[in-house]
């Protein structure tokens, strides 16, 4: 008769199957891997949820600035008035509350990512940088996302050098 085998012992020495404790090694290596697996496309998952959930956010933000450009004009022309205030303060913070903030006022120092120069205004000896002289069109951005750059005038520093101002070409 054979002796019994002392739990524990590698059965592979004899070119049999794994002994318990490998087998349970082996198992919980699976589990551990699936579970990293599941992880990973769980984060994944939030992940382009958010992002698709943040495009959708812009894309429809992006369709009332035509709205808030009417609305803005209408209120340089003295125009909203009444109900129509109210209706345009509402939508106001609504898309505020959506991260939705406009930039581009006059005086702001110009930046070629933000806004899109289409003229110059002119020079004044009273600014250090490009500043925005005029504003055309809104800028809009959610975060840090640009939906739409400002179309200005800038105002350029004056030249302290007469013959400089000369040398330098003439912007388009």
């Amino acid at each position: 008769m054979s002796e019994p085998m002392v739990e524990g012992e590698a059965a592979d020495a004899d070119g049999g199957e794994p002994s318990l404790e490998q087998q349970l090694l082996e198992r919980t290596a699976d589990l551990q891997r699936v579970h990293a697996e599941y992880q990973n496309y769980r984060k994944r998952v939030e992940r382009d949820r958010a992002v698709s959930r943040a495009q959708g956010a812009s894309s429809v933000l992006k369709s009332l600035l035509t709205v808030l450009d009417d609305i803005g004009r209408a209120e340089q022309h003295g125009e909203l008035e009444g109900g129509f205030k109210a209706v345009a303060d509402a939508l106001r913070q609504t898309v505020a509350a959506q991260g939705l903030e406009s930039f581009g006022a006059e005086g702001d120092v110009f930046d070629p990512r933000l806004h899109e120069a289409l003229f110059q205004v002119g020079e004044s000896p009273d600014i250090d940088a490009t500043t925005v002289g005029t504003v055309i069109r809104t800028g809009y951005r959610v975060g840090e996302e640009v939906i739409r750059d400002a179309q200005v005038g800038v105002l350029a520093p004056a030249s302290t050098d007469p013959e400089q101002a000369d040398e330098q070409p003439a912007e388009e």
